[in-house]
């Protein structure tokens, strides 16, 4: 009798710890974290604007955008952990593949991948005030599928990027998940990596599906700690389809591999 009630006890003080916990960071949320997002955000698609106009798009387009996503990320004091830089070579221009959990991929892959690179995106984040005059004037590819021509002016525009050294990170999926499960490979970027013979990178991310999921966009921030795992990387052993399809069927299944469990399948 004593143990059910000193159970009963430590479930219910648990509980009260836990929603306490909770309110205790929302509410931090809005009086420090929502201010600072809003003037970081304001001050780096500024800087990213006007550095990339005076030169040096390169640079301009880069750092900024890893110092705001690194500021993000602590600022809510979510931990990370990064395995896997080793596998990178320097000065190697790659595809980097990964899967979409949420909205805080993008501060995951700016702040802490560690590689110079331009995102392939949406052509709707164009219309966000600010931060879409900043992703143009760093060059980084927004994608059109509004006809053929467009299509064939997005490729064209990240061919040119990979052709001049640098590399590209591309959410093949192509959307955020629903349910933390992966979803079909587009070949967009497998069919871009053969044409120029660069070697694929799968990067796998673990948690922020947990932090803030495609259905609660623009709500509460869920603490969860972050991981983003670099594979070594997939190089083509020739051209054309099959190399296309073997590097995209690598790609989703060394991603799949080091997913958490629950998301895996």
């Amino acid at each position: 009798m004593f143990y059910v009630y000193c159970l009963k006890f430590n479930n219910s003080l648990f509980i009260i710890l836990f929603i306490m916990t909770t309110l205790l960071y929302r509410m931090y949320q809005v009086l420090i974290v929502l201010p600072i997002v809003l003037v970081t955000t304001l001050l780096t698609a500024l800087i990213i604007t006007i550095g990339c106009m005076l030169g040096n798009g390169n640079f301009w387009g880069y750092y900024p955008g890893k110092l705001w996503g690194k500021i993000i990320i602590r600022t809510l004091l979510l931990p990370v952990r990064i395995e896997g830089r080793e596998n990178l070579e320097k000065n190697q221009s790659y595809v980097f593949v990964s899967n979409h959990q949420g909205a805080f991929d993008i501060f995951l892959i700016y702040g802490y991948l560690g590689r110079n690179f331009k995102w392939m995106m949406k052509r709707q984040i164009r219309q966000i005030p600010f931060v879409g005059m900043a992703c143009e004037a760093a060059h980084h590819i927004f994608v059109d599928k509004r006809s053929p021509g467009k299509v064939k002016e997005t490729y064209d525009k990240a061919r040119t990027t990979l052709s001049g050294g640098m590399s590209l990170v591309v959410f093949p999926e192509g959307s955020r998940t629903y349910t933390g499960h992966m979803g079909v490979f587009k070949r967009g970027a497998f069919a871009l990596a053969d044409e120029l013979q660069l070697p694929i990178v799968p990067l796998t991310i673990n948690g922020a599906f947990k932090v803030m999921p495609r259905t609660r966009d623009m709500k509460w921030v869920r603490w969860s700690p972050l991981t983003l795992t670099i594979h070594p990387p997939i190089y083509p052993t020739e051209q054309g389809m099959e190399n296309v399809k073997r590097m995209e069927s690598e790609s989703y299944d060394r991603i799949m591999s080091a997913l958490e469990e629950e998301y895996r399948g």
